[in-house]
Order: C-alpha cells, then sequence, then structure tokens
C-alpha cells in the first residue's frame, strides 16, 4: 500500500510534499538544520499549531522565529507555564486563573490566598524558573473532556479554571504538561523549555478577576524572558533608558501638564506649555488638512442618550462607561461624548447632498469621555477624557479607494514631520469565528475589507493582517510605530464603515437621480493628542524640534542691570514670531544656563555688557554649546531656517 501524503505549501509558495502525520518540527529540519534550531512556534492554514502537532491534510506552513511577534508570543506564552510552575513549587496553595503573553513578556493572575508575594520573593522564583527550563521539558497539548477538566480543577480546589472550563464545551479543552506540570491551555507553545535562557520578574500588582471591580483582587505577577542572556540585558538598559524617558516624569519636569484629585483621576490639567505644544500640533495638522480639503467643525461635549443608542456604541460600551446625566425633565438622559462620529453624522444630516458635492469631510480636535478602571490609567496615554484630531469623510462607494489612499498620505506626512520613520501598517479584521460582536451585513464588511487592503498594497505599505482587531462597525487600518527605544506604539487609525450611514440612514442624490447610502471614513492621525504627547515626549526624550518647542529661546540677562536690554531682544524676537522669555531672576549665569538646559529650551541667549554695545547676543545652542556672539537678526534667520526643516504639507 502506498504511503500517504500531503502537499505543504509555503510562504514564498512553493510546494513541497510530505508523508502524512509529519510534524511541523520535522518539516523545518528539512529544510535547513538552522531553521530547525531557529523555530519557536508555527502556523498552519491560519491556525497557531504545536510544532510537534502531526500534520494530515494538505495546507500552508508558515514558521515563525524570535524575529516574529508570533515567535515572541509562544516563547512568551510558554515562560508563563514555568512561571507559573516556579511560584507553586514556592506556594502549593496558590490558585493560577490566566497567564497570556502581553507586548513585552507575559504576567499569570494568581490568588495567594492568606500568603503575600511581594519583590523579595522575586530572586527565589527566578532562580526556581532557570532550574525547571534546563531541564528541557517538551510542552505537549492534550483533550480532556469537560468532566475529567473539572474533576482535576476541584481536586485543586482552583475555582477561577472551574469558572473557564464551565464556558467551554467538550471537544474545546485541552491541557498543556511540562515536567511535573499541567494547565488549562488552547496552545501555542515553543518545543521545549530548554530554550529560554533568561527570566526576570519585572512587577507584582494587583488586579480583579476578569477586570471587574466586584471579582476578588488577584496578584498579577509580570515577567519577560529571553532565549539568550544578552537580549535581557539589553532589554533592562533599555528600560533604564525608557525611566527617563517617562513622559510623566518629562511632563512634570517640563511643566507640560499635571493632575489632580480633586479635579479627578484621568482627567489632565495642561499648563502653559503644554497648551502651547497642542496648539502648535493642532495648527500643523490643520494646515495640512485645510490643504487636503477637510472642513472643520465643532460638536458638544455632551449628546442624547438616543444619539448612541442609535449608533450602536451605548449598546457596546454603555455599561462600562461613565453614567447617563440626567435633566430635570423626565426620561431625559444626556451621555458625555465617547465618540465624534454619530455628531458629525448629524451635522451631514442637516442638508441634502449630490454625488457631486462628494466627498465632505469633517474635521475636529474634539474632547471625548470613556470610563477606566483606576488601575487602568496611566499618565496621559490611558486617561478618562482627552481630545482627537477626529476627522469623518461622507464619500460615494466609487471614491472610497482614493479617498482612503489621501488620509494614508496625510497620515504618512505627519509621521515624516515628526520623526517617526520606523512603522508598519496593521489591516485590522473581522474575527472570522466570532463575527456576532460585529454589527452590519456581510457584503458591507467583505467591501469594506477589500477597499482596505487594495489601497494599502497600492501605496505600497509594509503591512499585516490581524484577525479580531476591527471596530465593531468596521475594519481598519493601524499605524504601528516605533520609536526610538525599540517600543511599538499604535498610532494613527483609518477605518471604512458602511454601517453607521445605515443605521442613521444618510443619502445622496445620484447621477440616475435615486437617493444612495454614502460610505464613511473615520481617521485620526495623531489618535489623541494625550497619547500622541506622551509618545512624542518619549520619543524625543523631551528634546522637540524647534518648530514644536513651547519655549524657543530663552533670555539670559547676566545681571539685573541689562534686563532691559533683554526686553528688547525679547520684543525683536517676537515680532518675528519666535516664542521666548527673559529670566529675571537674580541668579548666577551658570545657574541660568543649568535650568534652561533642563528645561530642554533650544536656545539660551546671553546677555551683558558686551551684548548691550554691540547690539548683539551670545548665543548657546542646547546640545551643541555655545555658537558665538550673534546680531539679532542673523540669529532670527538661523532659527526661522530651521524651524521651517520640516516637510511642507
Amino acid at each position: 500500500m502506498a504511503e500517504q501524503t500531503i502537499k505543504i505549501t509555503f510562504p514564498d509558495g512553493s510546494v513541497r510534499e510530505y508523508p502524512a502525520g509529519i510534524t511541523p518540527y520535522e518539516v523545518a529540519g528539512s529544510i535547513s538544520h538552522g531553521l530547525q534550531r531557529n523555530a519557536l512556534s508555527a502556523s498552519f492554514n491560519g491556525q497557531t499549531v504545536e510544532l510537534s502537532t502531526p500534520l494530515t491534510r494538505d495546507g500552508e506552513l508558515r514558521f515563525y522565529t524570535w524575529d516574529d511577534d508570533e515567535g515572541k508570543r509562544a516563547f512568551w506564552h510558554s515562560s508563563a507555564h514555568i512561571m507559573a510552575q516556579a511560584i507553586k513549587k514556592h506556594y502549593p496553595n496558590a490558585k493560577l486563573t490566566i497567564g497570556p503573553p502581553i507586548e513585552n513578556g507575559f504576567y499569570y493572575d494568581i490568588d495567594f490566598g492568606d500568603e503575600t508575594f511581594t519583590e523579595k520573593d522575586f530572586p527565589k522564583i527566578e532562580k526556581t524558573f532557570l532550574e525547571i527550563a534546563r531541564g528541557k521539558h517538551p510542552f505537549r497539548m492534550r483533550e480532556v473532556s469537560k468532566q475529567a477538566a473539572l474533576d482535576f480543577y476541584r481536586k485543586e480546589n482552583n475555582p477561577y479554571k472551574i469558572e473557564l472550563i464551565e464556558l467551554l464545551n467538550d471537544g474545546e479543552i485541552t491541557f498543556c504538561d511540562h515536567d511535573d506540570f499541567t494547565d488549562l491551555c488552547r496552545g501555542g507553545h515553543i518545543p521545549h523549555t530548554g530554550l529560554v535562557k533568561a527570566f526576570k520578574i519585572m512587577n507584582a500588582a494587583g488586579a480583579y478577576w476578569r477586570g471587574d471591580e466586584k471579582n476578588k483582587q488577584l496578584t498579577r505577577v509580570y515577567g519577560i524572558s529571553f532565549p539568550k542572556k544578552k537580549l535581557l540585558d539589553e532589554y533592562l538598559q533599555m528600560l533604564e533608558e525608557a525611566k527617563k524617558r517617562d513622559h510623566r516624569k518629562l511632563g512634570r519636569e517640563l511643566e507640560i501638564f499635571a493632575f489632580s484629585d480633586k479635579v479627578g483621576q484621568g482627567l489632565p490639567l495642561w499648563l502653559p506649555r503644554g497648551a502651547k505644544l497642542r496648539e502648535l500640533l493642532e495648527n500643523f495638522l490643520k494646515k495640512a488638512q485645510q490643504k487636503a480639503g477637510y472642513q472643520q467643525v465643532i460638536t458638544p461635549h455632551i449628546g442624547h442618550k438616543n444619539l448612541y443608542v442609535t449608533s450602536g456604541h451605548y449598546e457596546k460600551y454603555g455599561q462600562d462607561s461613565f453614567q447617563p446625566i440626567r435633566t430635570p425633565r423626565e426620561d431625559e438622559e444626556f451621555l458625555l461624548k465617547p465618540m465624534n462620529c454619530p455628531h458629525h453624522i448629524e451635522i451631514y444630516k442637516t442638508r441634502q447632498w449630490s454625488y457631486k458635492e462628494l466627498p465632505v469631510r469633517y474635521a475636529e480636535f474634539g474632547t471625548v469621555y470613556r470610563y477606566e478602571q483606576s488601575g487602568e490609567l496611566h499618565g496621559l496615554t490611558r486617561v478618562r477624557g482627552f481630545t482627537q484630531d477626529d476627522a469623518h469623510i461622507f464619500c460615494t462607494p466609487e471614491q472610497l479607494k482614493d479617498e482612503f489612499k489621501g488620509v494614508i498620505d496625510l497620515v504618512l506626512y505627519v509621521f515624516g514631520s515628526l520623526g517617526f520613520d520606523n512603522f508598519e501598517a496593521q489591516i485590522s479584521l473581522r474575527d472570522p469565528n466570532d463575527k456576532e460582536k460585529y454589527i452590519g451585513s456581510e457584503e458591507n464588511w467583505q467591501r469594506a475589507e477589500q477597499a482596505i487592503i487594495e489601497a494599502a498594497e497600492e501605496k505600497g505599505l509594509k503591512t499585516k493582517m490581524e484577525l479580531g482587531e476591527a471596530a465593531f462597525y468596521g475594519p481598519k487600518l493601524d499605524f504601528m510605530v516605533r520609536d526610538v527605544l525599540g517600543r511599538k506604539w499604535q498610532l494613527g487609525t483609518i477605518q471604512v464603515d458602511y454601517n453607521l450611514p445605515e443605521r442613521f440612514g444618510l443619502e445622496y442624490k445620484g447621477p440616475d437621480n435615486q437617493m444612495h447610502r454614502p460610505v464613511m471614513i473615520h481617521r485620526a492621525p495623531f489618535g489623541s493628542l494625550e497619547r500622541f504627547v506622551a509618545i512624542l515626549l518619549e520619543h524625543t526624550g523631551g528634546d522637540l524640534p524647534l518648530w514644536l518647542a513651547p519655549e524657543q529661546a530663552v533670555i539670559l540677562p547676566i545681571s539685573e542691570k541689562y534686563i532691559d536690554f533683554a526686553e528688547n531682544v525679547l520684543n525683536l524676537l517676537a515680532e518675528k514670531g519666535i516664542r521666548a522669555s527673559v529670566d529675571k531672576r537674580d541668579e548666577r549665569i551658570g545657574k541660568k544656563i543649568r535650568d534652561a538646559e533642563t528645561m530642554k529650551i533650544p536656545y539660551m541667549l546671553v546677555v551683558g555688557e558686551k551684548e548691550k554695545e554691540s547690539g548683539t547676543v551670545s548665543v548657546r545652542r542646547r546640545k551643541k554649546g555655545d555658537l558665538g556672539s550673534m546680531k539679532i537678526e542673523d540669529l532670527i534667520a538661523m532659527m526661522k531656517e530651521e524651524e521651517q526643516a520640516k516637510p511642507e504639507a
């Protein structure tokens, strides 16, 4: 009897035949020893599989290494198992809950009962972790019946795992075994524990079971692991640099923003320098938007509850958001505006449109409010009130792709102007296995997804697909930017939406004199000003380009005698639009210079007797040192040339 074979297709399009039952690990070995050594995980026909999974049918096989996000996820997911095992060896009564990989490392939520777990316990867990890892224990997946799974965790007296299993059906429950440890798990592991060479516990913090404040608070143990000790050392060094660049620290030192418990958690207060930075960013984008044909609109901070019921936002987010504002009138309720799109839709509806007038592009720096749990708040990156650089384009289906490409151009201009050169575009699609959480017809979703894919291809963007990351009303193109420390941030998003025009009954008159439904594009190059400023501060370390510096120059009189001359210089700079101030404090010039350096003010202009007599200033450029004595008009010309170095829209 002839041996049964299967055809394996690889990412480059090549096809090879193999015996049925071969594993991805064995396939990797048939290609090269290097691939077999470096492969951490694999996917078969788009589904994550173990490298030890027998392949019994034709399909597409893709391998992932440490250089791939998928490879890191498998590595960190596997490491979460090892960490949980190490913790159980020291805390046998601890109850495990869930332990997923995250962007950098992984965590495990654990109920330690009456025992405490603090930083002093980290070293013993790290030591045990590495001892387990050195055993090179294979990770093995096995299916278990629902009854067997429940019996296992009842014996362990673990109500958390029991709760998770109760939500599953027979045939979809799997355990992962390695060494003497077993955990409820869906899969996606590296071949064995020995691939993990370095590990560190980063933090332990409180976290509610399933993110619900009504549930018990657990201990979330964060860890990170690497295939080489050198990579861990580099990561820890990067974290030290990140601490110096932390936007919360810089925001305080540079007097950009503050928070007040009396005002409320997650509600930032913009100080004068921060307000100026926001104004500069807004004006920069407004100018680019005006050239691209956008019209500025303004909408209220609240809206009638029915507006968000119609849009679907209330059903989706209402229970987890700020509660309705009730008026003296019975049954009248308003919501703090959670997003701007329903308001812009109502502006579109104020008149009838012809296809000849489309596209219509409305833009607004609109402040919105969304409730975040206090434990999730983080500086400016996670707040309860934030301003989106929001815009909505209403166009015909025929105009959709060109409009989408126009928005891509705008996003790339913003990134280029602000020094975000390292990025990739993520096409965020529906989860094909959970379509219930999305609104709209199958046909509209397919049209929207196809438009994004084609537009990205035609613009030559480097993209990757992510299933399940779409908004509930439409797919989107997200821009993932890496900062100077290599950290990844989601900045800028463009969404295609056939559904809200349907829900609100939007129309335009077509060339056939019939009424047609427009398509909406949602877009926000910054995302939110708060988060964008946070990332910009960390990316630049607070050393903003001259055109964005809230204070471009400070004039430093050597003594009180030269304050009048300093004021004259200030007036000359102000006439040319240069943002400057005079340091009138009774301090030594050395301290004034040091303080200006700390405030990261680009230009320091020292004035004394010599400068007053010659009508010059002694110029010091931050990070470059002394530039010598200059005439004021020459200084202005030099600063203007530097300021205008950014690309024009």
